[in-house]
């Protein structure tokens, strides 16, 4: 069925079913007149009186506790369990009269995916009248939520779930580039809004738990749901990831539950088998790729929802492990919101991990492990009932049950659930969701997430004055698909770059359309490692494609994948352009006429004959709705392509695992030379390296500053640079800072991302940059596993790749003892009897240093000092240092920058004023010794 018939459908729908309110009710949601709706509060078990947990001005905690202590064992273990939506377990759009006999007359944790229009894989979305228009839509939940706070005893609202990993799942919505585009952005600012649009869209539509975003960090490239991660760097999944669940939570206007928990994204060989049995992984490599961003975004955005994997690590099954779920989610991670499983999670501990014999022990592990919700597409009886006999037999206790109810009701009461139950404003579900403001941002998130791999000879821009015709092919592009799949918005109009290049072109250039061919051959995958020969009607189809090309100015060859060939148990194992992709361009490109290769996919392919031969190459992963016409944008340089590679593409999946971030030397061999007399055995290094990506413009990195240059182990460092766009046109660039643990106790990462900003540009403007380093970005997780940071010299490396460094220096990192330390053990154990000389009144007597000693002074309380006077004895030239204040803490900041010369007596330097607990003198080059130091309010 296509989308303009599901269309007529509903619209017909809406004129003949009964159930659909006329006129006023489609403006605003009206209330029944009912008892228990009160004028500032609801009476949620209607007993007539404001209970606690009824009372909007009653603390969280007190609420949850009061509703809790009124609650049945029947009720709490509703709670703890999702109904899957209508078409999927659910049979009913709105309630029925039979609902009062089913298990949630008692309440129900969930209600998930319900009225979204997602059937199931393969089939158009559902024709039910109520999956649009979107007031109609959030009245129908509305009903939903009023059969629970009018029907059941205590009258406790559902949490309507859903996905929304590139918009809120529903039959319309603000549709945007999956997350893997996404992450191509770099743009904090612009996954903020994406975020606060897909949160905002969905609590019109009547949802209010979001899980989004994916925290896992992409580590093999044949992975099917590669096309869902930001990216390789766990820092840049934890940046974004931070931005996109405070945007989703802002204002608490629905809950983020990020997955997958934990150790997800790495499962053998690329096979998944639905479990992903042993992600192959050390210990340390999990702590420092995979927990880090779960544990940021927890801390840094408050998350309300994490969704436990169904994989195990080490042996241990996620789902049941009390260590992952308990002690490290909750305990280390100050997680409080509440866990739900990811799909068969739980009946895989006995279905497929066999550390559990039947249901009912996998629900005990889960639930001890610390498991608040069941969420598959299952009955819900499935797992409540088992878990109720398990109360009844003394297998899990009611403070465990207690325990897992309290993080749920908190979340329901923290978005407002007992509160605002309903979404009354339905007009404005339908002037917001997908509104024209909200596909712009799209468009803009399309724009960013281009990244131009190729440019051979400036052949992009082209110049639509001089092209007459164009020929486009490929099976993607006329292709709208992979915008149009389960996790997002399903029936929203897509255009696809062959419209894109009509819309933005006209009728003065002819545009010459072909497929060339479909994404897989009918062979396809077993065409990947058997050669099978073109059909005649392949061959016939890429012969229509090639001399189209012959009588075209330039050729736009848009290749890749759909969601035949990546997605949820969809990985690979091959990374080649599948199909007769690449017959089909070798063919076009045998033609002469100029050609452009635009990629549509969800991973990275191995495009080695393209990257050789192909002038032109244009990454465009899945760009959503708009990504069309943002192709055809950067194609005729209506906009300026700014996006860099978050992924490692790598020359053929033999390289496999290779990826950011690396340890030394790991991604090449040592030998060179092809051929019988040469020594290399395999191909070295990636097609192209994480942070890659060209631009129409070009930029310069100009004085780079690292102040201070010796720190304590607190200590924040900035480092600054000046990027100058010296091209002729204005542009965007991604500026990157890169660290480097020089020395360390265990190995670490050849580089780490520990800095980023995109930035725009006119044509010869200049911008400084400043970017923080906290102790977090500098510390190892060594042979104790503790998280430190280690004494010793940090490289800096600023650039617009990670292969591409312009800039780089070093600053040193020295133990923090007291008030004067040195960084040469010798001295160490001097303490602060070193600090005598300079303190005596005795100019005879001095203190001696070299690049990387200090003084440490302690200030009176609340002091502010404005100068410094240093009587400095000799030089050893030159000598350059810093006056660093702290405010508490042992964390310094540099005030005065200074080079030293010998003095006959106190000289005054100035300082700013600041609140100081502690004033410190730095020696950042050079020797010097000092005699004497006075500073106003200094504590003797």
């Amino acid at each position: 069925m296509g989308i303009l018939a599901l269309w007529t459908i509903c619209g017909q729908a809406q004129q003949t079913d009964p159930r659909i309110p006329k006129g006023r009710e489609l403006v605003t949601y009206q209330l029944p007149k009912h008892a228990m709706y009160r004028p500032d509060w609801i009476d949620f078990n209607k007993n007539g009186k404001k209970d606690v947990y009824e009372d909007p001005k009653a603390t969280i905690e007190d609420r949850v506790e009061d509703l809790l202590n009124q609650m049945t064992v029947e009720e709490k273990t509703n709670q703890m369990v999702t109904l899957y939506g209508y078409g999927r377990v659910l049979q009913d759009d709105l309630p029925t009269s039979e609902w009062k006999n089913k298990l949630w007359k008692d309440g129900i944790g969930a209600i998930d995916e319900h009225l979204n229009g997602f059937q199931q894989w393969g089939l158009p979305p559902s024709d039910n009248p109520f999956v649009w228009p979107a007031s109609r839509h959030a009245w129908a939940l509305n009903e939903v939520q009023r059969f629970f706070i009018e029907e059941t005893r205590l009258g406790i609202p559902v949490d309507f779930t859903n996905e929304g990993i590139r918009g809120v799942e529903s039959f319309k919505a603000t549709n945007f580039p999956t997350q893997l585009g996404m992450g191509h952005t770099w743009n904090r600012e612009l996954i903020r809004k994406v975020g606060e649009i897909t949160g905002r869209e969905a609590r019109l539509l009547g949802y209010t738990n979001v899980y989004a975003p994916i925290l896992d960090v992409g580590r093999d490239q044949r992975w099917g749901r590669y096309e869902e991660v930001y990216g390789e760097s766990p820092y840049l999944v934890a940046e974004l990831g931070v931005e996109m669940a405070k945007g989703l939570q802002h204002n608490y206007q629905v809950a983020a539950t990020a997955k997958h928990f934990v150790a997800y994204s790495n499962n053998k060989g690329g096979r998944e088998g639905m479990a992903r049995v042993d992600p192959q992984m050390s210990p340390r490599e999990v702590e420092m790729i995979h927990v880090y961003p779960f544990k940021r975004v927890i801390q840094e955005a408050g998350l309300l929802g994490v969704m436990s994997s169904y994989n195990d690590y080490d042996g241990f099954p996620i789902q049941g492990s009390h260590y992952w779920l308990t002690e490290r989610l909750r305990g280390e991670m100050g997680f409080k919101g509440y866990v739900v499983s990811d799909s068969d999670a739980v009946e895989y501990l006995h279905g497929k991990h066999g550390t559990a014999k039947d249901m009912k022990e996998s629900v005990r592990q889960s639930v001890e492990a610390g498991l608040n919700v069941r969420c598959t597409f299952r009955s819900p009886d499935s797992y409540v009932l088992p878990l109720r006999e398990l109360i009844q037999e003394g297998g899990l206790e009611m403070a465990t049950i207690d325990d897992r109810v309290r993080d749920i009701l908190r979340v329901k009461f923290l978005i407002g659930l007992f509160d605002k139950p309903y979404q009354q404003d339905l007009k404005q579900a339908d002037i917001e969701v997908n509104s024209d403001d909200n596909q712009a941002v799209a468009l803009q998130v399309a724009r960013e997430s281009l990244v131009l791999l190729k440019n051979d000879d400036t052949l992009l821009p082209l110049s639509a004055d001089k092209i007459k015709t164009i020929s486009v092919t490929g099976p993607n592009a006329d292709d709208a698909s992979y915008a149009l799949t389960h996790y997002g918005p399903l029936a929203v109009e897509v255009t696809s770059v062959l419209e894109g290049l009509k819309q933005r072109l006209g009728a003065d250039t002819e545009i010459r359309y072909t497929k060339g061919c479909e994404i897989v051959d009918a062979n396809w995958p077993e065409s990947e490692i058997l050669p099978f020969p073109l059909t005649a009607d392949e061959q016939a189809e890429i012969n229509r494609a090639v001399e189209q090309a012959k009588h075209s100015d330039v050729a736009v060859v848009v290749l890749g994948g759909n969601s035949r060939t990546a997605g949820e148990n969809k990985s690979r194992s091959s990374l080649e352009l599948p199909g007769r992709q690449q017959q089909l361009l070798e063919a076009i490109y045998a033609t002469g006429t100029p050609v452009v290769l635009v990629l549509i996919h969800g991973r990275p392919n191995s495009i080695n004959w393209a990257a050789k031969h192909v002038p032109a190459i244009l990454e465009a992963w899945y760009p959503g709705s708009q990504g069309g016409k943002a192709i055809a944008e950067v194609l005729f340089g209506d906009y300026n392509p700014g996006g860099k590679l978050t992924v490692t593409v790598p020359k053929t999946v033999g390289q496999i695992p290779m990826n950011f971030p690396a340890k030394p030397a790991s991604q090449v061999d040592g030998g060179v030379g092809m051929g019988p007399e040469g020594k290399m055995s395999r191909v070295n290094g990636p097609l192209y390296t994480f942070g890659h990506g060209l631009s129409y413009t070009k930029f310069e990195y100009a004085e780079l500053t690292i102040s201070p240059k010796v720190i304590s182990p607190k200590q924040n460092v900035q480092v600054t640079v000046r990027v100058r766009n010296v091209g002729d046109r204005d542009g965007d660039e991604v500026v990157q800072l890169y660290t480097r643990d020089v020395v360390s106790s265990v190995t670490t990462y050849e580089k780490n991302l520990r800095g980023f900003e995109r930035v725009h540009l006119k044509k010869g403007e200049t911008k400084e940059l400043s970017f923080t380093l906290t102790p977090r970005d500098l510390q190892l997780y060594n042979i104790d596993h503790k998280w430190v940071v280690e004494p010793g010299d940090f490289k800096v490396m600023i650039g617009s790749g990670s292969e591409d460094i312009r800039l780089e220096d070093t600053f040193e990192v020295v133990p923090y003892e007291g008030r004067a330390i040195s960084n040469r053990p010798s001295q160490a154990s001097e303490g602060q009897n070193q600090i005598n000389p300079v303190l005596d009144n005795n100019i005879s007597t001095v203190w001696e240093g070299q690049r990387g000693d200090y003084l440490t002074f302690t200030m009176e309380d609340n002091a502010k000092p404005k100068e410094i006077f240093i009587h400095w004895k000799s030089v050893a030239e030159p000598t350059t240092f810093e006056v660093q204040v702290s405010s508490g803490g042992g964390q310094f900041l540099t005030v005065y920058k200074g080079e030293a010369h010998p003095t006959n007596d106190l000289a005054r330097f100035p300082l700013k004023g600041d609140l100081a607990s502690d004033v410190r003198i730095m020696l950042t080059a050079g020797r010097a010794a000092i005699a004497e130091v006075d500073i106003p309010s200094l504590k003797r």
